[in-house]
């Protein structure tokens, strides 16, 4: 098992990281190279860089990843691929992606789209709360431990 973090926007790196090599799994960060930095992280932990494109951290996490893996992401479209892939997926907010849910959150994604190209204002996300944060943590930690038991 290996983890993958979409790491440009991802509030709960430090807990997948910390977690990750206490447990020693693999953690790979894939972020754009505009947020490169020099911190030496973690045995255990790697750092991808990509272009700077939309997509650019999606397409390697999906080179990369294999059937098993876990993926930390935000991004509905990177999660459906994902599923597809036959990974686990998790959204930093502390809710898994499922087969059962992914539809919905895409039409949801594309309506808001919709409304935006037609000059409706439409909402952002709620702000990243503490609460979220443990949410996440836990999530995190029941999904690892299913990997283990397995």
């Amino acid at each position: 098992m290996q983890i993958y973090v979409d790491a440009d926007a991802c509030p709960v790196k430090n807990t997948i990281i910390e977690e990750g090599v206490r447990l020693g799994i693999p953690v790979t960060l894939v972020t754009s190279i505009s947020h490169y930095s020099n911190l030496v992280q973690p045995l255990g932990v790697e750092t991808v860089y990509v272009d700077t494109g939309a997509e650019a951290a999606d397409y390697r996490i999906m080179k990369l990843a294999s059937k098993g893996d876990i993926i930390v992401t935000q991004d509905y479209g990177l999660a459906s691929l994902g599923l597809a892939k036959g990974c686990t997926v998790l959204h930093h907010k502390g809710f898994t992606y499922t087969n059962d849910n992914i539809d919905q959150l895409l039409q949801t994604r594309y309506l808001s789209a919709m409304a935006r190209k037609s000059g409706k204002r439409t909402k952002g996300p709620k702000p990243f709360t503490d609460e979220d944060r443990m949410k996440f943590r836990d999530l995190f930690l029941e999904t690892i431990s299913g990997f283990e038991k397995a």
